[in-house]
């Protein structure tokens, strides 16, 4: 696993080259963004950040912010360097990390959507996502990693679909007539589905490893954005800002 975040860090500082931003004191802030910061006010109620086992922190870089899911947060303050050479044990580094991604790539301009999407845009989101999967891949069988209750609730009536999650509150119940499965279930669901549908926030807490290279993969989300565009790793997130 180590060897995916040294190859983040390493394309990351490719680009950083001759720009001298390594060198100077730049301040790189991540905090935790209250439910209203991060996601307005979405009229469903069962969204992960409402239930609070995760938030998003929000790293700025120069004029730039970007964003990360974790269920493990806060403050950081240090130079662009420091962040590369952290040692990534925990959840909370990894945040750091992935969020400071984001932020450097949007201040480079090579990405544009590292802000989550705010009121009834996840709505809007998730029919776009069905529409798009339906054109692009047709009436394929589904893994979802990560339940995203608004991608689940369009995708279901239209695809075979099974969904993974970690949050025990999730697992073994229905959601829109879907089952929601737990992680000791990976690898049958792999193994069954045509096409995964992988929430981002894997690269925090270092399960992207099991997903990568096994069946055609779709990462979604805002915390993906920076390291997608690094890995050439296909992303949806239709309005993020």
């Amino acid at each position: 696993m180590d060897d995916l975040y040294n190859e983040l860090k390493q394309r990351a500082l490719k680009l950083l080259e001759g720009k001298n931003l390594l060198a100077e004191l730049v301040r790189i802030r991540a905090r935790p963004l209250s439910i209203e910061e991060a996601i307005g006010n979405p009229e469903a109620d069962d969204f992960p950040l409402q239930k609070g086992n995760e938030k998003l922190m929000q790293a700025e870089f120069m004029n730039a912010v970007g964003q990360a899911y974790t269920d493990q947060y806060g403050d950081f303050e240090g130079t662009l360097e420091e962040v590369f050479q952290m040692t990534l044990g925990n959840n909370y580094r990894r945040a750091v990390l992935v969020a400071t991604l984001n932020a450097v790539l949007r201040y480079l301009h090579r990405i544009d959507r590292t802000v989550h999407c705010h009121d009834q845009e996840p709505t809007q989101c998730a029919g776009e996502l069905a529409r798009y999967l339906k054109k692009q891949y047709g009436k394929v069988k589904i893994a979802q990693v990560g339940f995203q209750p608004r991608m689940v609730e369009y995708l279901a009536p239209e695809f075979p679909l099974r969904v993974l999650d970690m949050d025990p509150d999730n697992i073994g119940s229905q959601k829109f007539q879907v089952t929601i499965e737990g992680p000791e279930n990976t690898e049958d669901v792999i193994g069954w589905a045509d096409f995964l549908l992988v929430t981002g926030t894997t690269l925090v807490n270092s399960t992207i490893e099991r997903f990568v290279g096994k069946k055609p993969v779709l990462f979604y989300g805002t915390t993906i954005a920076g390291a997608a565009h690094l890995m050439g790793w296909e992303q949806f997130c239709a309005c993020a800002r």
